[in-house]
């Protein structure tokens, strides 16, 4: 009695993997437009390394002292005029850049307060920081 073998490939059948690609692929495209982070952009510098700014563009230096004295490019001025004072000095540049130096015990509200003056007058902010002394 002589058997035959039946040779027999195994096969996966993988049409129906492209529509879950297709459909996971469209469900994170319509989730990821859908998420928008609720954050105020500030360009913040990395306190370990030093960068260098380019000799064209000179920033407005705005420092507020922890009993609340405010200054522009070292010259003291009262909050009521810090605007106009930053206004001077921005309408002088193509992108103003005002680096703020503030005490570290002030409130995050006196941080807030001059980040709505130079973004009213299309400031780019910066906040200053000192060296870490951690390596």
């Amino acid at each position: 009695m002589a058997l035959r073998k039946r040779h027999r490939d195994a096969e996966v059948s993988t049409d129906s993997l492209n529509d879950i690609m297709f459909f996971l692929l469209l469900f994170f495209l319509i989730l990821s437009t859908m998420v928008s982070p609720n954050a105020i952009k500030v360009n913040l510098p990395n306190a370990k390394g030093k960068t260098e700014l380019d000799n064209k563009v000179k920033p407005i230096h705005v420092a507020v002292s922890k009993d609340r004295k405010f200054f522009v490019n070292s010259v003291e001025v009262d909050f009521g005029t810090l605007e106009t004072e930053i206004g001077k000095f921005s309408t002088q540049q193509t992108e103003p850049i005002v680096v703020m130096h503030l005490d570290k015990n002030l409130t995050i509200q006196d941080q807030v307060d001059i980040m709505t003056i130079c973004n009213k007058l299309k400031c780019k902010t910066v906040l200053a920081t000192s060296p870490s002394n951690s390596k």
